[in-house]
């Protein structure tokens, strides 16, 4: 039996408002360091045992002051614009801004406009090439990269990452057998910490997806980064796996820029999700100490 609807439980959100905000969120991504980040550092700088490791994040920490105050990028890599939205299904767009692609829904249209926006006129690096063949740049860093997620109510949630490539680089995937468990996580995430070395520009973050499939792990890693560094996994055991990751990264000499030290990673977020009886699929997914990100609801 066709229920009726009743329309005034239906939220119409115009596009031309979530293009302003994702062009917000884009300058403010690139502009500040998140406090979490920036409260790790300088407890790190008290807990560093080499001269060296001390003197960089101490950069890091004026790098991260000046890019405030004077409204420039932390990094010159403004990176590929990565999106997470969770849409509530009580949600309409309206296309205020009549913006006509046949091949992308309004709400994509929306995104992409506002990275095209803010990376334009906050004159930030345009690192998107159309194809990854013929490398030819589409000068406004779109498309961006957008997961999607349908939830119920009427609220619109964004997170955006400007995902550096330097860091992206190093991060790596493993099918694991089940029997592997906890310690083979432990093993392939140090592995590929060990492996990356300073090229991620340490300390580093560290985002481990574990289950799904093998893009889903993937796609967890990612959204991993997202959850502030100060904070653990809700779950006793996982929380207990970050920490022994952590430690055992930070005794693996690389330090701060691989110049060595004890501050290789500032943080390890795990995420994980279901899977298969006969899979453990982990991805690991480097991010540098500026692990910048932004969100908002609407």
């Amino acid at each position: 039996m066709q229920k009726n609807i009743n329309h005034s439980d239906i939220r119409v959100i115009e596009l031309s408002h979530i293009v302003e905000k994702i062009k917000e969120m884009i300058l403010s991504a690139n502009y500040y360091l998140g406090d979490d980040i920036r409260e790790k550092i300088q407890a790190s700088i008290q807990t560093e045992e080499s001269e060296t490791g001390i003197h960089i994040l101490n950069q890091l920490i004026e790098n991260a002051d000046i890019a405030a105050n004077k409204k420039m990028p932390i990094c010159q890599d403004t990176g590929i614009a990565v999106f997470f939205v969770e849409i509530g299904e009580d949600i309409h767009f309206h296309n205020d801004l009549e913006m006509k692609n046949d091949k992308q829904s309004g709400i994509e249209q929306a995104i992409n406009e506002g990275v095209r926006r803010g990376y334009t006129e906050g004159y930030l690096r345009k690192s998107i090439v159309r194809d990854p063949f013929d490398r030819v740049n589409t000068e406004d860093n779109t498309p961006a990269v957008i997961h999607y997620d349908i939830v119920p109510g009427h609220q619109l949630k964004i997170w955006f990452s400007p995902k550096g490539i330097g860091s992206e680089n190093m991060s790596r995937i493993y099918m694991l057998k089940p029997s592997e468990g906890m310690e083979g996580v432990k093993r392939v995430a140090l592995e590929a910490i060990e492996l990356a070395g300073p090229n991620p520009c340490p300390p580093i973050i560290v985002g481990i997806g574990v289950g799904g499939s093998f893009e889903k792990a993937a796609i967890l890693a990612k959204k991993s980064l997202l959850r502030p560094i100060n904070q653990h996994s809700e779950h006793p055991q996982i929380a207990d796996l970050e920490d022994d990751i952590l430690k055992a990264a930070n005794n693996l000499g690389i330090g701060p820029q691989g110049f060595g030290g004890r501050t290789t990673a500032l943080s390890v977020n795990i995420l994980t999700y279901p899977t298969h009886i006969a899979g453990l699929p982990v991805a690991i997914n480097m991010s540098c100490h500026a692990t910048r990100h932004s969100e908002i609801v609407i």
